[in-house]
């Protein structure tokens, strides 16, 4: 194992590089098409392969890991290891063609990262212990830009399609921050929505951004080009976890932790149309990049629930994947 200091322009992160990485598991080979599952109970990442839905791989990551960004050309995953009280400082960089992680980075001065997204290259990453967003190039493998937020439990981001805008959830603020870029500088837009925001996802069309609030069963939408609220929904959630928009725009899903069910509403009438059962506890949700189907996480079953977005009907489940969480997309 060789570890070197690298240093950025806003400080210094620790990268180890792991030829054999310390703690990962690694075995089958990788499938033709695929979902990256992040299970938070064995501290690894899970791939399945997608036509028979079984577990044909295993690498193991950090410490209590929640979420998983994967490259544009499949070929890299992310992994934020958020820590057991979000103390969590490290990402793991695994090589789903190897199926093993290639990287222990070290965030000296981040911690709890959570959240994380691919763009343009790069994966931008939640910091909820430092009130911060960052950047990760993997091509450099170093953390390459930091944005102070300034609020608490900056958990989840989104990115608009033409990079200028970053918005994030803040859970315990009560707000969601829009990162805005002028091609030189970075400055940041609060906006109130309700209790606890968790989840949050933006219209394809780039119009609204939807922030699911935990602590008060509503849904906050904002308009992109006010950057304010211009409706807020109660959906009667017990806890939202997670939104996530249908490709065509036209349905909106979201994950009640509290109850198990999975919402589904129309994002224009903005009513929920149905509720779907998927047992204990319904976090993360990924959705298939043609529409067809959405997975959604049964952490407290240790499954993945998969739903027909035809008939809105569950018809299968990947099973034994122990605290599941966030996923992504392979091939």
């Amino acid at each position: 194992m060789n570890r070197r200091l690298a240093a950025v322009g806003v400080g210094f992160v620790v990268v180890v590089a792991c030829t054999a990485a310390v703690g990962a598991r690694a075995h089958g080979s990788s499938p033709r098409r695929g979902v990256v599952i992040v299970s938070k109970g064995a501290n690894a990442l899970e791939i399945v392969d997608v036509g028979t839905l079984k577990v044909v791989g295993r690498v193991g990551v950090g410490t209590v890991p929640h979420e998983v960004a994967v490259s544009d050309d499949r070929r890299i995953a992310v992994v934020t290891n958020y820590g057991a009280h979000q103390d969590g400082t490290t990402l793991s960089v695994v090589d789903l063609d190897a199926l093993k992680e290639i990287h222990r980075v070290e965030l000296t001065n981040l911690t709890g990262p959570h959240g994380v997204e691919f763009f343009d290259g790069k994966f931008y990453f939640t910091a909820e212990g430092s009130k911060k967003i960052a950047r990760y190039d993997a091509a450099t493998n170093r953390v390459d830009w930091e944005q102070e937020i300034g609020q608490n439990r900056t958990h989840m981001l989104v990115i608009a399609r033409d990079g200028k805008t970053i918005y994030t959830a803040n859970v315990n603020s009560g707000t969601v921050t829009a990162v805005n870029s002028d091609g030189k500088n970075w400055t940041n837009t609060v906006i109130a929505v309700g209790k606890g925001p968790e989840g949050i996802d933006l219209s394809p069309d780039g119009k609204e951004v939807w922030a699911a609030n935990s602590g008060d069963g509503t849904v906050s939408i904002i308009g992109t080009a006010s950057k304010k609220v211009i409706a807020t929904v109660d959906v009667g959630t017990k806890r939202s976890n997670r939104v996530k928009f249908t490709p065509d725009g036209k349905l909106v899903l979201i994950s009640d932790l509290g109850s198990g069910d999975l919402l589904v509403m129309d994002a224009g009438t903005r009513q929920v149309v149905k509720k779907i059962s998927m047992g204990k506890s319904a976090e993360g949700i990924l959705m298939q990049p043609d529409g067809t189907r959405a997975f959604v996480a049964a952490s407290g079953d240790d499954k993945v629930k998969i739903v027909d977005m035809k008939t809105l009907a569950v018809v299968g489940e990947i099973d034994g994947i122990k605290d599941a969480d966030g996923m992504g997309w392979m091939r």
